[in-house]
């Protein structure tokens, strides 16, 4: 080997080492791991796809995701760690694929501004709401109590299982469908096969709602189970 051979590959073998460090090296502050605004910009619209589903206007606060001692990515996806919902404030995961897999986190704050109801007034259970029970506020929906009705089409003319107190978010779980079956109501249960409808009377041992199935007693004590067809009806298919 000439000697200006062996000096070229002293020099190679020199560098080779110091150029895959370089490869695989932490960004520098100059140059972040992933462009800051593309990122931000992804963030956010993965956020928005998650708001679609609310009735309101989504508002957005991405914290600057830290990644300088993060390697270079050329590609990467958005996630939400765990079983993480929307809500008012969460750290959104950033989880790179390629060339070299490694996953960072940034804090974020949501608000989705919309309309919700509440009581106007106290409501007694077992009241049928109409609209001049409620009243539409604004706000912040993420902050709302779980279960919390936004839709008026959802709240007038349906039952209070529950007394309603003045001025505070309607639940679902507070009301029933007027189309639904209360436990111990006397029903009209429907036996239906092909070409014939029997009928008789029973008990509701369970209360539902309409496509719901519940236990019913017949006249003669013998337990069913029937589907719930509106507030007087079950149904038994054959």
């Amino acid at each position: 080997m000439s000697t200006l051979n062996a000096l070229g590959l002293s020099v190679l073998l020199f560098l080779a080492p110091t150029w895959a460090a370089a490869q695989s090296a932490p960004s520098s502050p100059e140059s972040p791991a992933i462009n800051t605004d593309a990122l931000v910009s992804d963030i956010e619209a993965f956020l928005q796809d998650l708001a679609a589903s609310w009735p309101g206007v989504p508002v957005i606060s991405i914290s600057d995701p830290n990644l300088q001692r993060q390697p270079a990515c050329a590609d990467y996806e958005i996630f939400l760690p765990g079983r993480q919902t929307l809500r008012s404030r969460l750290n959104v995961g950033i989880r790179c694929l390629a060339p070299q897999p490694w996953v960072g986190y940034t804090q974020v704050n949501v608000r989705i501004d919309g309309v919700y109801y509440v009581a106007a007034r106290s409501v007694n259970a077992g009241s049928v709401l109409s609209l001049d029970d409620i009243l539409p506020q604004e706000g912040d929906l993420l902050r709302l109590p779980a279960g919390s009705l936004l839709d008026p089409g959802q709240l007038v003319g349906y039952i209070t299982t529950q007394r309603l107190a003045a001025r505070r978010p309607i639940k679902a779980s507070a009301l029933r469908s007027p189309d639904s079956i209360e436990r111990g109501q006397r029903v009209k249960i429907e036996v239906r096969g092909l070409g014939f409808v029997a009928s008789s009377d029973g008990q509701a041992m369970q209360g539902g709602e309409p496509g719901t199935q519940i236990q019913v007693k017949t006249a003669s004590g013998q337990i069913v189970t029937a589907t719930v067809l509106n507030a007087q009806t079950v149904i038994i298919p054959m």
